[in-house]
């Protein structure tokens, strides 16, 4: 049995139905990412399945029980989220932002710990971010800074991670090495990881279980090796391209077809001069156009215009 899964469930904002009877099982100990093309639902089915949105119908289960049932904070003890846009509170440190993944685990019976210090060091550590514990989180570039969320969910110690689009607004190197510690997390703590990407050949790359969505319904999900096709691109986000494989990972990587130039044009978007033509006019041309006389030695000076003289 899947530990969260959504069944059945219409996902709306007010009146504006998302989808209806959507059906999801997010596979254990996998890395599952879900992609599709913008407005597909993607982003909205990760928020019912973090409960930051309540189905209009449906359910979605948290180990076997409707998530909206159960306490907020055996919910934030199961499972971690990355929002899409993180707001740090103005003058926080990291080590402080980390340590608020520890919320979660503090009672009237249960204050701070030594283990809660070694627990946020730990985060820390494992993000790449612990020479920044003192630093402010305003002051940090957007990879680092995006590596200090996932610290402080790490602290969290869920079993269950759930990331909205975690790339955005990141060069390709930080892209990169977010995905690279998420793989992390996946392989070395066997963590499960839901993601919401838009690149497809990064979703290729790392997922184990890929999800594509459109129009607010699961059109195929299995092993990004067994299900990304030049067809199922084509179906999903109307892109012709050919897939070949990842020559670094092995995995399926979508080439978008070339643009075809338009006919009669040439790379420079001018009409393409006929061969031989040399672009510009000299005497004979000009005498054959207009029927004047060319005085005498006019060509042979003409012929030496553009060679180097030296001077």
């Amino acid at each position: 049995m899947s530990r969260l899964s959504a069944e059945n469930v219409t996902l709306a904002y007010d009146q504006r139905v998302i989808a209806e009877n959507l059906s999801v099982a997010i596979p254990d100990h996998s890395f599952t990412v879900i992609v599709g093309p913008n407005a597909c639902g993607k982003s909205t089915l990760l928020r019912a399945l973090s409960r930051m949105l309540k189905p209009a119908g449906g359910s979605v289960l948290l180990d076997g029980a409707a998530i909206s049932s159960l306490p907020a904070k055996k919910v934030a003890r199961t499972l971690g989220l990355l929002p899409q846009s993180s707001i740090a509170p103005d003058g926080i440190t990291v080590s402080d932002l980390v340590a608020r993944g520890r919320y979660p685990h503090q009672g009237l019976l249960r204050q701070w710990s030594p283990e809660d210090e070694r627990i946020v060091e730990e985060s820390m550590a494992a993000t790449g971010v612990g020479e920044l514990a003192d630093r402010y989180v305003d002051e940090l570039s957007g990879g680092q800074r995006q590596r200090v969320w996932i610290a402080m969910a790490l602290a969290q110690q869920t079993p269950l991670f759930l990331l909205d689009e975690p790339t955005t607004y990141l060069d390709i190197q930080h892209q990169i090495e977010v995905l690279d510690l998420c793989a992390e997390l996946h392989e070395e703590q066997g963590r499960t990881l839901v993601a919401v990407l838009h690149d497809l050949n990064h979703a290729a790359r790392y997922a184990t279980h890929l999800i594509a969505m459109k129009n607010g319904a699961v059109i195929a999900e299995g092993a990004p090796a067994d299900i990304v096709t030049a067809e199922l691109v084509e179906q999903v986000f109307g892109l012709s391209c050919q897939i070949i494989e990842d020559p670094e990972s092995g995995t399926p990587l979508v080439v978008p077809a070339a643009r075809k130039p338009r006919r009669g044009s040439g790379r420079g978007g001018r009409a393409a001069e006929p061969e031989g033509a040399s672009g510009a006019e000299g005497p004979s041309a000009v005498r054959e156009a207009s029927g004047a006389e060319v005085p005498a030695g006019a060509e042979e000076a003409s012929a030496g215009v553009g060679r180097g003289s030296g001077r």
